[in-house]
């Protein structure tokens, strides 16, 4: 019962923020512009893997990996490509 209502509570407060954000127009611009980032950082991951045909080196695609192309950009895949190389 109480995971019920937690989920309710969760799916609700959920859908008032996505309406809230919907409605305003710079949110609005700004979420669209965060979207933007998250799939052009994971084509260029995906980008990166399927050229490992000819390199062997492989980055998987998960939330921290995409997170931190997002927010660093190439520098950020030049970072995760260091930590391959050199940590892992």
């Amino acid at each position: 019962m109480v995971n019920l209502v937690v989920t309710v509570l969760f799916a609700v407060s959920l859908l008032l923020l996505i309406v809230l954000l919907l409605r305003n127009r710079q949110a609005r611009s700004w979420l669209a512009y965060t979207m933007l980032h998250i799939v052009v950082a994971a084509f260029l991951l995906y980008f990166l893997n399927l050229a490992s045909v000819y390199t062997g080196f492989r980055i998987p695609i998960n939330m921290p990996t995409v997170a931190s192309v997002v927010v660093l950009g190439v520098p950020g895949v030049a970072m995760l490509v260091g930590l391959k190389l050199f940590v892992l």
